[in-house]
């Protein structure tokens, strides 16, 4: 005799499954991560993102009790890094630092392998870093009118390294030359670090790097800073003035980072996130890293730098368009 199969009534299936999913969530809350989280670096250690990816993952690290293992992967202004994020699995086990770069690609690639907002989860805000104009010692100037004036008697014979073309040290260098009429020759570089190489050797003469990636070389006296290119002094730095107060009026470049993931993440593990990482950022030894560093920690909501994310995109494209700013592809 063949069993009669069981009938539930729809309420009853409705309950069940509303059950088991919330049990799925609970239990994916609880097991992660269940594994090391892979925190992506698009460009070569040294730089500010670099650095800053370094101190929160490590706390992160220690605070989720997983390993968080830095992942460099430099090249094509940090897009291929991006790429790899967004192709990951949404399971919050891959993580993205990126600059306020990441907003200008789309102005500069005619076709990049992702879409800068349907394509991430944006996660949080990290820290706002100024950019700084620091010159090898060699050079005989010691300000930023100095500096000016040297370039004008000198047309195309001083050369200014970048972390890639259409980077925030790249788009902070052309400002000046536009408001300044200056002359110089842009070198793109893979990343900040080995464009810090090759100016502390003496093989360029000037550059436009994060704060962070070049405080321990201006404290050494490597290298010689003239102006940060906010609108006001940095505290890790306050005798450095800004580049609008040395004559070059109008100028002004602030850069955010922040992390990202894949799309898609839950919307439950996106607050898990952004609440550990704002966490981090509040602890008093991190701010003061920050601080020493010549990073300005921020920390936001999730909605805050999408926001962030999708104003920018429309002011870069603008700036990048007024420039004539081209990257062949």
């Amino acid at each position: 005799m063949t069993p009669k199969p069981m009938v539930f009534p729809l309420p009853f299936v409705v309950l069940a499954l509303s059950l088991g999913c919330a049990a799925g969530r609970t239990l994916a809350q609880t097991e992660y991560p269940s594994r090391p989280i892979r925190f992506l670096v698009g460009a070569v250690p040294g730089g500010a993102t670099d650095i800053l990816a370094r101190a929160i993952g490590h706390k992160l690290g220690e605070n989720l009790r997983q390993q968080v293992v830095i992942e460099n992967r430099p090249g094509a202004n940090q897009i291929i890094a991006a790429e790899l994020t967004a192709k990951s699995p949404p399971d919050g086990h891959t993580l993205l630092m990126v600059p306020s770069g990441f907003t200008i690609n789309p102005a500069i690639y005619r076709k990049l392998p992702f879409d800068p907002i349907r394509d991430f989860s944006a996660i949080s805000l990290v820290a706002n870093v100024p950019n700084i104009l620091v010159i090898h010692p060699s050079l005989p100037a010691r300000s930023v009118k100095s500096l000016i004036a040297l370039a004008r008697a000198r047309p195309g014979q001083m050369t200014y390294g970048s972390s890639g073309t259409g980077s925030p040290s790249h788009l902070s260098a052309e400002l000046f030359k536009m408001l300044t009429k200056a002359d110089f020759v842009h070198v793109p570089y893979r990343g900040s670090g080995q464009s810090m190489i090759d100016l502390l050797a003496g093989h360029l003469q000037l550059s436009f790097p994060s704060i962070p990636a070049s405080i321990p070389y201006i404290k050494s006296g490597k290298l010689v800073a003239l102006g940060v290119t906010t609108s006001k002094r940095s505290s890790s730095l306050p005798e450095v003035p800004t580049i609008d107060e040395s004559g070059v009026k109008g100028y002004e470049v602030s850069g955010w980072y922040g992390v990202l993931g894949p799309a898609k993440i839950p919307k439950l593990l996106v607050a898990k996130l952004n609440g550990e990482i704002n966490r981090v950022l509040q602890a008093p030894e991190m701010r003061d890293s920050l601080l020493r560093q010549g990073a300005d920690p921020l920390g936001s909501s999730p909605e805050e730098f999408a926001a962030t994310i999708a104003a920018d995109l429309g002011k870069w494209a603008k700036v990048v368009s007024a420039a004539g700013i081209k990257v062949e592809q």
